[in-house]
């Protein structure tokens, strides 16, 4: 569901993995062991391999890395790929089984890694998160003006007006990197808007699927007067971050996915080339941080002081199903805004049923029924044949998108339906751009719909299309049901998702080559599309965070992401707390709680004046990964020049100085006591209060209760001691509940979310 789009039944990409739910329940696999996939080539047969290197042990005999590198390939060299020389050591090479295992045993070598997919995962969101063009965040920060933003993605198409550098100035001198000329792709149509594009798949950095194109103008695009699809989501379009500069860094093909050993490729050159912020829209299986090599990578970016924002995955609501855990990654789940695309569809018993669809024809049946027939419609829906089909209304069981729309028409089928009264997308509702009269339902209305077509011998409905954009009339921002849960299934001390954001029906700038509804037999082109994923979340969060960085240049990626999070909002536009639209069917709507929304809904203009932040650097994560009781080996792969852990964290890995809390009781004590440490940025003498809430029957003691600043960047600690009192309410098993703390003054609030479980 990545997008919403067909990239992932075309690329046929790997699923989200899980894994274990602790981090003690990881087993180390030997240095000269091979990370790698359960399925297995014939052994004769070549693959990618990624073979991380320390580069202080090179030989003497070699001048250069790449000299020595060629060395172990042998004669041909040629069979080398990509070599990574920043944010780690090592290159990618075509390798048989046999002659990867034994580079594993090469002096110097510290892993091989079997390359492997990885999948992809605004007319009004800027202003639905506060952005006004008069005051706050966008004049204050100049639009993010000069900051440069690293996309890794499937490309970029430059023709498209989101994408002009009118009233830009040239780019920062130290800026290294370059736009290449490449068939197809004229490194003229660079600006001063686009100020890089290179491709490590193919040829060219021309995005011919669409999704690169869309997340990098929804983060940095120009402003736009005038922007819809098929008219609907009519308005001025811009950017988070409209004065930021794009740079395009292809990992990502329709054919072959998002290679591990591109993406890391992309990263790697990203960070060479000087980005300031790097978003990924890519989601890929979860795994110790000694076995994900993006963790690896994006480490290394943060070495080198890059943020890093990623998308946090398309499958909720599922509990431990969040992807990008390491705490250096800002991590982001989606959220949606206040506008609808409505379409109503009434069935035969007088029921009327509320979609939403992007079908831009104007037109109501009346009291005209149609037949209504099910079918999965997907991929290999071998019944949709004209003798079944024909002048029916085929309701789609699977809740598939737009593109199957072309199959229905094809078999005569006079409209579709999509629904799943399966899976728990609430209200959370994707808008899709039908080729023929069709609507999707919310599961709520697709169970509706079911037990209606169970009821009855020969059901029939009618649908109404007025065509309208309807904004702040329904609720929001909510969690979209399909956007990714925590907790952390890597590290569940560290909480995850960081924080919500836009990503449902986003507007955004879109390839010529694809299709609106990814569908080959899909002849629309369109300039502008509209699309639903936590993939559409990722680029609004790097675009607040390249406003924070254009204000607070001299600040770190932690300080940045705690800005995003103890700013966040926990509740809605119109004051409630934000629910969660993944609730069960039939069941009472429910406010989402941290392992949902993160902090909450991010909220640039007060993110860009936090008050306090909690910061963390290098050492602060080489201390949690030593915490983990990673070998020496393995924490080489992050920190080569290091021989031992010098220390471990005190009190384990919850008492990283992270803006978010996670506390766990289990049969051993009833009392936990963490500590973190905030830092002034404001530019006076500041003093701050503690609030705290916590379910009952657990006591929060802050200490000290007052926090007193005199000088800018002074630092301050306390210690919170979590005690789930005797005689409490006994509590099963793995059950979560939550609060918060929050420092407080006259003018800002620092709030950090609590998440308790109890593991009696």
């Amino acid at each position: 569901m990545a997008s919403m789009i067909s990239i992932l039944l075309r690329c046929s990409l790997l699923l989200l993995l899980l894994v274990q739910s602790t981090h003690s329940s990881v087993t180390p696999k030997p240095k000269n062991d091979i990370a790698e996939e359960h399925k297995q080539p014939h052994p004769s047969t070549s693959s990618t391999y990624i073979v991380l290197t320390n580069h202080l042990a090179k030989p003497s005999k070699f001048d250069t890395l790449e000299r020595w590198y060629a060395s172990m390939v042998g004669k041909n060299s040629n069979r080398i790929q990509y070599t990574y020389g920043t944010v780690m050591h090592g290159f990618a090479a075509r390798l048989t089984d046999g002659e990867a295992q034994r580079m594993a045993t090469v002096p110097g070598v510290s892993r091989v890694y079997k390359d492997r997919l990885y999948h992809t995962q605004t007319t009004r969101s800027p202003w639905f998160m506060g952005l006004h063009d008069d005051f706050g965040a966008w004049p204050d920060a100049e639009f993010g003006d000069g900051v440069i933003i690293g996309f890794v993605d499937t490309g970029i198409w430059p023709e498209r007006a989101s994408f002009s550098d009118a009233g830009l100035g040239p780019v920062r001198s130290t800026w290294r990197g370059k736009c290449v000329d490449a068939p197809g792709f004229n490194a003229s149509l660079c600006n001063n808007k686009l100020v890089g594009a290179k491709s490590f798949v193919d040829s060219s950095p021309r995005d011919i699927e669409g999704h690169g194109t869309h997340v990098s103008s929804t983060a940095a695009g120009s402003e736009v007067p005038s922007a819809d699809l098929f008219k609907f989501a009519r308005g001025g379009a811009s950017g988070v971050a409209r004065r930021a500069r794009i740079a395009m860094y292809k990992a990502c093909t329709p054919m072959d996915g998002c290679s591990l050993s591109a993406i890391t490729a992309a990263i790697d050159a990203a960070v060479s080339d000087s980005v300031d912020l790097i978003s990924m829209s890519l989601g890929g299986p979860v795994e110790a941080f000694y076995d994900d090599l993006v963790a690896v990578a994006t480490f290394g970016a943060e070495r080198r002081g890059v943020f890093v924002v990623m998308a946090g995955g398309n499958d909720g609501p599922k509990a431990s199903s969040i992807t990008n855990v390491a705490p250096w990654m800002t991590t982001v789940g989606a959220a949606t805004t206040d506008r609808l695309f409505p379409a109503t569809l009434r069935l035969g018993n007088g029921v009327v049923l509320t979609g939403q669809s992007l079908y831009n024809i104007p037109f109501s049946q009346g009291a005209g029924m149609i037949p209504l027939v099910s079918s999965d419609c997907g991929e290999y829906d071998y019944h949709l044949t004209p003798d079944r089909i024909m002048g029916k209304v085929v309701v789609c069981s699977q809740g598939v998108g737009a593109w199957a729309g072309f199959d229905v028409e094809r078999a005569g089928g006079a409209g579709m339906i999509s629904a799943d009264s399966r899976v728990r997308f609430g209200d959370a509702v994707k808008a899709q751009p039908f080729n023929l009269p069709g609507l999707q339902l919310s599961s709520t209305g697709g169970k509706k719909l079911a037990d209606y077509m169970s009821s009855v011998a020969y059901p029939v409905a009618s649908f109404n299309f007025t065509c309208n954009t309807v904004t702040g009339e329904n609720r929001a921002p909510m969690v979209a049901g399909f956007s990714s849960r925590g907790p952390n299934p890597i590290v569940p001390e560290i909480l995850k998702p960081d924080v919500i954001a836009p990503g449902v029906n986003i507007l955004a700038a879109w390839s010529g080559a694809a299709s609106p509804s990814g569908s080959d037999m899909d002849p629309r082109r369109v300039e502008y599309n509209i699309l639903s994923g936590t993939s559409m979340a990722c680029p609004h969060v790097a675009g607040v965070a390249a406003l924070i960085k254009k204000r607070h240049g001299d600040w770190t990626p932690a300080m940045i992401r705690s800005a995003l999070m103890t700013t966040a909002g926990p509740l809605d536009k119109d004051g409630r707390d934000i629910v969660d639209s993944g609730s069960a069917i039939g069941a009472a709507v429910m406010g989402a709680t941290p392992l949902a929304a993160g902090a909450g809904f991010v909220l640039p203009r007060l993110a860009m004046d936090p008050g306090l932040v909690y910061d963390a650097g290098t050492q602060d994560y080489v201390d949690f990964l030593c915490t983990l009781n990673y070998t020496v080996e393995q924490m080489q792969q992050f920190v080569p020049e290091l021989s031992k852990c010098e220390r471990t964290i005190p009190g384990g890995v919850a008492n990283l100085n992270h803006p978010s809390f996670v506390v766990v009781f289990d049969g051993r004590t009833r009392v936990r006591t963490l500590t973190r440490t905030v830092t002034l940025v404001s530019a006076r003498p500041e003093r701050y209060n503690v609030t705290v809430a916590a379910p009952d029957g657990v006591k929060v003691t802050v200490t000290p209760a007052t926090l007193e600043f005199r000088w800018p960047k002074e630092k301050r600690s306390y210690s919170v001691q979590f005690s789930s009192e005797a005689g409490a309410k006994a509590r099963p098993a793995g059950t979560w509940e939550f609060g918060h703390i929050a420092w407080e003054n006259r003018k800002h609030r620092v709030r950090s979310p609590v998440a308790f479980k109890w593991d009696n």
